[in-house]
């Protein structure tokens, strides 16, 4: 069978009145679960610790532009390796947020950090097109440095500064709102560790296998192949980053 049971309008609206019920109490868990979040206690630490950009080193509270709140990606880095080499789950994270003007408006100042050396990022994020703030925190510790993949929250109390929650794995996926998408699909996300109902051939995908292609589009975690997203930016070709090593 490759889609699932066909049915009339009346059975397909009752099993998913059914369904229904489970979601508004995953919803209102959620809402419990953040509600607690929000009552976590906070952590103080150095704001005025410097990391870099692109006008040299800066103060970690200038990241704040002014606002009380700040959410940072922490993007992972591997020193050396060619645009196309870097992380496919960072860099399909990092894609999805291209305008933060809604978490301005509430107060929200939003920005990507990573280990990187800065002359390597300041290449990367020109070739990937990003338009959100970015900032090496090489040798900056943590809560500012540290690990990386990571979504970080921190707060300003005038010139004091409050790490105050942070989480990473799937927790990272609220930044990409394809995920959540593609789970309202009969076919889902294709990853192996779904449980699918065999609407569509998933043996022997590996997992995460959407976030890396060739330049035709084929699945493939080969010397061809580079984060989804990167094929996406205007006049990308197959042999355009293949070789180069930190943008040089």
């Amino acid at each position: 069978m490759t889609n699932p049971p066909v049915v009339d309008l009346a059975t397909w609206q009752h099993a998913r009145d059914e369904l229904l019920v489970r979601e508004k109490a995953h919803t209102r868990e959620g809402d419990a679960i953040a509600a607690a979040r929000r009552r976590l206690p906070v952590v103080e630490f150095d704001g005025a610790v410097d990391v870099v950009g692109p006008g040299g080193p800066v103060p970690f509270t200038d990241l704040f532009q002014g606002r009380d709140e700040l959410v940072v990606y922490k993007h992972m880095w591997h020193d050396g390796a060619p645009h196309q080499g870097q992380c496919e789950g960072c860099t399909t994270t990092a894609w999805h947020l291209r305008d933060a003007v809604y978490l301005n408006a509430r107060g929200v100042s939003y920005a990507v950090l990573t280990t990187g050396p800065w002359d390597e990022v300041a290449a990367y994020v020109e070739f990937m097109g990003y338009t959100e703030p970015w900032y090496s925190v090489r040798d900056v510790p943590a809560p500012v440095g540290d690990d990386m993949g990571t979504i970080t929250c921190f707060l300003r109390d005038g010139d004091r500064v409050f790490l105050t929650y942070a989480t990473t794995g799937r927790g990272n996926e609220r930044v990409n709102p394809s995920m959540g998408l593609l789970d309202m699909t009969p076919y889902g996300r294709g990853e192996a560790w779904e449980d699918n109902p065999g609407w569509h051939e998933t043996e022997g995908r590996h997992a995460c296998w959407s976030w890396r292609s060739d330049a035709d589009g084929v699945p493939t975690w080969g010397p061809t192949s580079r984060p989804v997203p990167q094929w996406t930016r205007p006049g990308a070709t197959p042999v355009e980053t293949l070789g180069r090593r930190g943008g040089h």
